[in-house]
């Protein structure tokens, strides 16, 4: 190698809190990888690993990166990732310059650089809505194991004492990262990250704004340019890897010894000959047929069809596959034009290397081979706009204008085995419903899947008929054309995924992908263990009856298992009798005493649940104002045994979570309400919910 090409910048990796890139000696003798401009050919940057220790970068997540997440809760780890997205979305400009240089367009790079901040917001704000201020997540409620209560059982959630490993694609270097950093994060889990080479420079620069950021604990976060062949080695049981890329590269991984045998949690998500499938009823003029040729040009053309979501399989009812074909041409004409991503007006730009252009056509040419008919687009070098703002033939760069094929043979196996990664789709036709389920569970499991009608029974029968192939269903009509998301976006509150090719795993979907990274264990024991295990009040569990009403304490005072208990109250057929007239309830159980001692439930006119709530509030009430700023609903609400006139009511409320905000100077309180009768039965349960001060001014 040249002096020349070592003077080219070399993309680094942060191992151990510290950048680093191998000695000069090593990188010429290593011979690196040459990442270049997609659109130019331009040399960008060489990238390899050479001398780089895996073992210590895996031991210092272990280590230090763990300690530094096990020391904060997940709503603390949920703000740095709130804090991480607001700083990238000030800087995310930086971004999308050097994104230009993979051939992505302005709004290629918002899918991805845009997208992967959202993945970050939306995780900061799930993570401190739906998980306890805590480190220990409790799954479920809890099961009795003895008679009298003291031995009981449930389920929790706790972070994995490992490392998450993620190795990520080349078509979304920045979102491809965040989506797999955030809920691993959340769950306190420090990631290593393996973007693919020919775009990682971009991963690169966005690691080291976070790193500049200094928002992640040391350890959290650590970056591997280049390759990482032996990385899988030191790994074991403890550590989970996240795989985004070909299938055939997931089933090398798949079939490492620590993953085959020695237990390391390994997902993937791969190939994907997703489908989007025209109902019988969306003809030319109505609006889903529309819809539908919109959704199937924006899909082979953004980040020109690199998408491991675009629709390859366009199946649409067998008369209407040329009226498909045109209206995609006649919308690529208008709307596309395909060149240097820095040049005024280009809408579509090139694939992401050379190497890529290579494997694109040669798969449309084994489609071609196999049967397929060339319906629109040619594999020649098309014609660009340059960065210059002249035209002419893509002599330099990876460009290739969109594809259309369609096929004599529907049953073709290439058609429903091949991927072409680029902006190429086939379109085929079916006879009737069942066969378009048919056509597109050839794909072998696919990662998403569009139901374009706007007919209910239509809708019904592909969706069903297909889910069980599929990840995802989109449902698109004219209700939702304008607002859905489309169908190659996946957002980070439900699963991406899917079954057989696709890879069978699952990423994002909100907390389940926080789950992924976190071991659940069956923990039993007396309820005051468990309690103090969970930090959660158990049924049986030691009251502190201390004679302060608990409604006095604010957060810095009130403690787990604080409790009062009220003195009874009568209720009387008067009580019973002006609440129905009051209320309007005049439901027969409370005001027919014939037609209630009827009833196998009741033993004749009954109070109303409601009525019983409202003075339950009322005996466990502390009504001067105090740290207690408001009520905001109840949870788990169930009515046992029913209260006849002459019975009496008292409530036993006990402080069973304590959830301070991080960013307020309050926080929530769930408390237990037990509402017995004058024999200690059980009359209902319910979770009371209340906003309460941290710390009560004495002034």
């Amino acid at each position: 190698m040249t002096s020349t090409a070592i003077d080219v910048r070399v993309v680094p990796s942060y191992v151990r809190d510290s950048w680093w890139t191998p000695d000069r000696s090593e990188l010429t003798a290593a011979g690196p990888a040459e990442v270049r401009d997609a659109s130019t050919g331009e040399t960008l940057a060489l990238v390899s690993t050479a001398g780089l220790d895996l073992a210590a970068a895996v031991e210092h997540a272990r280590t230090v990166g763990r300690k530094g997440l096990q020391q904060l809760t997940f709503h603390q780890r949920a703000l740095k990732l709130k804090e991480l997205a607001t700083y990238l979305n000030a800087h995310r400009d930086e971004l999308y310059e050097v994104s230009a240089r993979s051939g992505a367009t302005r709004t290629d790079s918002l899918v991805d650089i845009d997208g992967g901040i959202g993945v970050l917001f939306t995780f900061g704000s799930k993570g401190r809505r739906e998980l306890p201020n805590s480190t220990v997540l409790v799954d479920g409620a809890a099961e009795s194991l003895s008679r009298d209560g003291s031995f009981i059982g449930e389920h929790i959630y706790t972070s994995l004492p490992g490392v998450a490993v993620q190795i990520n694609a080349f078509n979304f270097p920045v979102w491809g990262m965040l989506e797999k950093l955030a809920p691993a994060f959340i769950a306190g889990l420090p990631s290593i990250v393996k973007p693919a080479t020919p775009t990682g420079y971009l991963t690169a620069d966005t690691v080291k704004m976070i790193i500049d950021s200094g928002i992640l604990p040391p350890g959290s976060l650590q970056l591997i340019s280049g390759s990482a062949r032996d990385l899988l080695d030191h790994l074991d049981y403890r550590d989970y890897v996240s795989f985004t890329g070909s299938a055939s590269t997931a089933k090398l991984l798949k079939a490492h010894p620590n993953v085959a045998e020695g237990g390391v949690r390994f997902t993937c998500e791969t190939d994907s000959l997703n489908a989007a499938i025209l109902g019988p009823d969306a003809v030319p003029g109505t609006p889903e047929f529309d819809a539908f040729v919109k959704s199937l040009v924006t899909e082979i053309t953004v980040k020109a069809g690199q998408k491991c979501t675009s629709i390859r399989r366009a199946i649409v009812p067998a008369e209407l596959v040329d009226d498909v074909v045109a209206a995609a041409g006649r919308r690529i004409d208008q709307r596309v034009v395909l060149g240097d991503p820095r040049a005024e007006g280009v809408t579509m730009g090139a694939l992401a290397s050379t190497e890529q252009l290579e494997g694109v056509c040669s798969s449309v040419q084994t489609l071609l081979d196999a049967g397929a008919a060339l319906a629109y687009g040619s594999l020649d070098a098309p014609e660009v706009l340059r960065g210059d703002g002249s035209r002419g033939v893509a002599e330099d760069g990876a460009f290739l204008a969109p594809i259309l094929l369609t096929w004599a043979d529907a049953e073709a196996e290439a058609l429903h085995s091949v991927e072409a990664f680029g902006p190429v789709a086939s379109v085929i036709g079916y006879d009737d419903v069942a066969d378009a389920v048919r056509l597109a569970a050839r794909g072998s499991g696919s990662l998403v899947a569009t139901v374009c009608t706007n007919d209910p029974d239509t809708a019904r029968e592909l969706t069903l008929g297909i889910a069980g192939h599929h990840g995802r269903v989109l449902l698109l009509n004219r209700e939702d054309a304008r607002s859905s998301t489309g169908h190659g976006s996946p957002v980070p509150h439900l699963v991406h995924g899917g079954p057989g090719r696709a890879g069978g795993g699952e990423e994002l979907g909100g907390m389940r992908s926080v789950l992924h990274h976190m071991q659940r264990t069956a923990v039993q024991g007396s309820p005051n263990m468990l309690t103090a295990l969970t930090g959660v009040w158990h049924t049986g569990a030691d009251r502190n009856f201390d004679g302060t009403h608990p409604f006095r304490k604010d957060l810095s005072e009130l403690k787990i298992g604080d409790a009062v208990r009220s003195d009874l109250r009568e209720v009387t057929l008067e009580d019973i009798t002006a609440f129905a007239n009051s209320t309007g309830d005049t439901f027969y159980a409370h005001t027919n005493q014939a037609a209630a001692e009827a009833n196998p439930f009741f033993p004749g006119i009954v109070a109303h649940g409601y009525l019983l709530l409202s003075w339950a509030a009322g005996l466990f009430v502390e009504p001067a104002p105090g740290p207690v700023l408001a009520n905001y609903g109840l949870e788990n609400l169930r009515f046992i045994t029913p209260v006849a006139a002459g019975d009496s009511i008292r409530v036993t409320l006990t402080a069973k979570k304590i959830t301070p905000r991080e960013t307020d100077e309050y926080g929530e309180v769930a408390w237990d309400a037990l509402l017995t009768n004058q024999n200690d039965d059980v009359v209902a349960t319910y979770d009371v919910l209340t906003l309460v001060e941290k710390n009560r001014s004495t002034d």
